[in-house]
């Protein structure tokens, strides 16, 4: 099969877990009035507690100033310091963040929820070999909970270097254990459609396309694509009022109106 020529950059998404560290709920603001004194465990778990409510919220100072006190009840606490990455991030805070998720990894070395956080944090900074090494060894924690997840994030760091098989390998991991994952769904369809595979892609895409609503602009610009490789034109015409609409300021629209003006 012929392959189609691959772009030079994809625009891809990298899933933190973020959302799994974050508790939902008021914040309490005053100190609870403890009838006999907290235990130290008890005690750590309510800073960390609060400051992950307070990372919610996006109120940073507080946050930090929760962890700076369950600092003091244990300094080697692996949570705390993955917890004070994800601040240091947010804050652009960069060097901190980086010495603070090393520090977690640390202490705790199977802490697979903080490696795949800080390969997250790699990717931002488009070191994608250094957030490959770290999802490496998440993907190997048969016992973590967001390993498909991890796969995905594999998958679009191999992309990024150019490992196109071990990406592909990547993704179709992830949907052995997910099989509605729509972001290893639509890779695996764009992958197969630059191969010159459409009847893979579209059995990927038609999976995509159920499960999401409403598509991504990749996923219409794919169908656009899609559609013209089978000569569907009632489909092409679809996605592209489909694309055109819902995102109009995409750079998947701007490529489609480039499309039209070459005659492509």
């Amino acid at each position: 099969m012929t392959r189609l020529p691959r772009r030079a950059t994809r625009p891809l998404r990298f899933t933190w877990l973020l959302a799994a560290l974050l508790l939902t709920g008021c914040v309490t603001t005053t100190d609870s009035v403890y009838t006999n004194p907290p235990s130290p465990e008890d005690a750590l778990e309510r800073r960390v507690s609060l400051a992950r409510q307070y990372i919610g919220e996006r109120d940073w100072e507080n946050a930090k100033r929760n962890l700076a006190q369950a600092v003091k009840i244990d300094d080697r606490n692996a949570e705390v310091y993955e917890a004070f990455a994800l601040v240091y991030q947010s804050t652009g805070e960069k060097e901190l963040a980086e010495e603070s998720f090393e520090k977690a990894i640390r202490l705790q070395r199977d802490f697979s929820r903080a490696r795949n956080n800080y390969a997250a944090f790699l990717f931002s900074e488009q070191r994608y070999a250094d957030a490959e090494k770290q999802l490496d060894y998440v993907v190997k924690d048969t016992l973590y909970s967001a390993r498909p997840l991890a796969f995905v994030n594999l998958g679009l760091c191999q992309l990024q270097l150019g490992k196109r098989l071990q990406a592909e390998e990547s993704f179709s991991r992830a949907l052995s254990m997910d099989r509605v994952n729509t972001i290893a769904l639509l890779e695996l369809a764009i992958l197969k459609y630059e191969d010159g595979d459409y009847r893979a892609a579209e059995r990927y895409y038609g999976t995509y396309r159920t499960a999401v609503r409403p598509q991504s602009p990749r996923g219409f610009w794919l169908g656009v694509r899609l559609a013209r490789a089978t000569g569907d034109k009632d489909g092409e015409s679809s996605y592209a009022l489909a694309l055109s609409s819902l995102y109009p300021q995409s750079p998947e629209f701007q490529e489609y109106q480039r499309t039209l003006n070459s005659g492509q």
